[in-house]
């Protein structure tokens, strides 16, 4: 009998089988393990992020929900709630903070470079991608520096679920609250010394007289914080792994950097850092032979939407010249992820300078330790071998 288990540590090592048997075989599966339906096909998952009013994110997007965060957040939100947020939100996040992390990018990935320069075997995730990360939210939010190892920690053990309880754990759900209380601690220091950041851009964007609360603040920096460093982080990480596995197409980068943002869109396609999340169904709906009751929550699986062959020829094949069109990396619909574009250009620069300094690698693990999260999916870890 088939089983789909997102708590399982050893799935995440290669969920792609499971993922195929899903698609091919079980397009609307109820795991007992998750305790949710499990939708795989690209189209029945763009269609779930497009169709709120069915599949809805007020009771929260991630599989393992903090409490009381569903429903306040720009991604556990619906319609009206979800676009007055948006729009607030994206008002703060104009094209300025994209110009603002150009030289800081570059110049945090040359330093951190620097520091590995020495070493024959150097771990890409948390001596680069996970210091550029950090480095780039804290310059965007004017963060003091003093308590960056405790945001990066909290944040790391946020995004984790524990895979025998099938939930959040106490250090989980502690990290939660220590990183509110430290946005809390921001908000209000920022309100009463504004500057030019991306910070008091959110406490001060107004559309029609309105504003954000300040709870709406807190936790908006609580989820990207949480966001920026395991997403930013853990894609950059699995692009470099994609880098170290493709060695063809890490050379074609090399020799042509100009092909780095097709790259990047491939790699969000082939191997995206997230993976899975949550809806909750508001009308029975019938899909593949299914009923789906109102009432029951349901997994979108991004990374099989990826990989089905009825959108993409050769899914498993990593082509950084296929250009694939309205791939899920970054969602999709209304909850399509507001920081892509922040994300993209960050991503191009750190490249762009890694590749300079690192034209031939190979990773040292054929194992990897991977996040354990049942949204996430990174590595941990990934050594690299220079030559």
């Amino acid at each position: 009998m088939f089983r789909f288990d997102p708590y399982d540590p050893a799935f995440d090592a290669d969920p792609f089988p499971a993922y195929k048997v899903l698609r091919d075989e079980h397009p609307c599966f109820w795991s007992e393990e998750a305790r949710m339906w499990v939708l795989s096909r690209y189209d029945d998952i763009l269609n779930a992020l497009t169709n709120w009013r069915v599949y809805s994110s007020a009771k929260g997007n991630l599989i393992d929900e903090f409490p009381g965060r569903a429903g306040s957040t720009l991604g556990s939100s619906d319609p009206p709630r979800h676009d007055r947020l948006r729009a607030l939100i994206q008002s703060a996040m104009t094209k300025r903070a994209l110009d603002h992390i150009l030289d800081p990018a570059r110049a945090s990935i040359a330093a951190h470079l620097a520091e590995v320069r020495d070493r024959p075997v150097f771990d890409f995730v948390n001596d680069l991608g996970s210091k550029v990360t950090v480095d780039l939210l804290f310059h965007l939010f004017a963060m003091p520096r003093d308590q960056a190892d405790e945001v990066r920690d909290n944040a790391v053990l946020m995004v984790q679920t524990d895979a025998e309880t099938r939930q959040k754990s106490e250090k989980h759900l502690a990290a939660f609250h220590w990183m509110a209380d430290y946005a809390e601690k921001l908000v209000q220091e920022r309100k009463q010394n504004p500057g030019d950041d991306l910070l008091s851009n959110f406490i001060t964007a107004e559309i029609d007289g309105e504003k954000l609360l300040d709870k709406e603040v807190q936790l908006t920096v609580t989820t990207l914080i949480m966001a920026g460093i395991e997403s930013l982080s853990g894609f950059m990480g699995m692009f470099a792994l994609n880098l170290a596995d493709y060695p063809d197409a890490r050379r074609t980068l090399v020799a042509d950097p100009s092909l780095i943002p097709d790259a990047i869109e491939e790699s969000l396609r082939f191997n995206t850092s997230a993976q899975r999340f949550k809806r909750c169904i508001q009308v029975d709906t019938e899909l593949h032979g299914q009923t789906m009751k109102a009432g029951d929550f349901v997994m979108l699986c991004y990374g099989s939407g990826n990989r089905d062959e009825r959108m993409y020829p050769n899914p498993d094949t990593y082509d950084i010249t296929r250009r694939p069109k309205r791939h899920l990396g970054f969602g999709g619909g209304v909850h399509s992820c507001l920081g892509a574009m922040l994300a993209r250009v960050a991503c191009q620069v750190v490249f762009e300078e890694f590749l300079k300094a690192e034209a031939e690698f190979s990773r040292v693990d054929q194992q990897l330790p991977w996040v354990p999260s049942s949204n996430f999916r990174s590595p941990q870890i990934l050594r690299l071998a220079r030559g």
